[in-house]
């Protein structure tokens, strides 16, 4: 009785010194994969820490097809996720840290499903061109985003418009936000 009662205790002291072992090399990990020199991480956006001030301009429509809602709703959205989920002040001054601005350079239509000599879907296809400028590092990069969105084919171009608009803004506002504060 006395020998199982030793094994097991053993059996738990080891137990208790290997998850020591483990949450220490654990928590070294995060503090080496969280501690980086002049980047500051806030909702998964990088930025560097001598980054203050961004000045987000209003996304211009270069589309063939212009659709007139969407610049004013896409710049407003990027804006106010920028704002929400970084550290960074808005500003209207041609001095900012960060200058982002860009266009549509896609807004189509095309059918994606037929079937029976019948549309059955369509797509609606939206592209951006992106460009930051750092002030900080005279640095230029530019990023280009697409996404098509499906639609019944019985639904007239309007009407897809209408019904996707929401999520063709927030998709396309996520994928500008990462492709900017994510190093993606």
């Amino acid at each position: 009785m006395k020998n199982n009662l030793n094994r097991n205790y053993a059996k738990q002291n080891i137990s208790r010194k290997e998850i020591s072992s483990h949450a220490i090399v654990v928590l070294a990990v995060c503090i080496l994969f969280t501690s980086s020199c002049n980047i500051y991480k806030f909702n998964e956006a990088t930025i560097p820490v001598d980054i203050k001030t961004v000045k987000v301009q209003y996304i211009e429509n270069k589309a063939r097809y212009i659709n007139p809602q969407m610049s004013p709703k896409l710049t407003d959205k990027l804006r106010q996720k920028i704002i929400g989920q970084t550290r960074l002040s808005q500003t209207n001054s041609d001095t900012a840290d960060w200058d982002i601005s860009g266009y549509i350079t896609d807004y189509s239509f095309s059918t994606s499903a037929i079937s029976g000599q019948q549309v059955v879907n369509n797509r609606l296809t939206v592209a951006v061109h992106i460009i930051l400028i750092d002030r900080k590092k005279d640095e230029k990069k530019e990023h280009d985003v697409s996404r098509s969105f499906e639609f019944k084919g019985n639904q007239t171009f309007q009407q897809a418009e209408n019904s996707l608009s929401d999520e063709i803004i927030r998709t396309l506002t996520d994928e500008i936000f990462n492709r900017l504060f994510s190093n993606w």
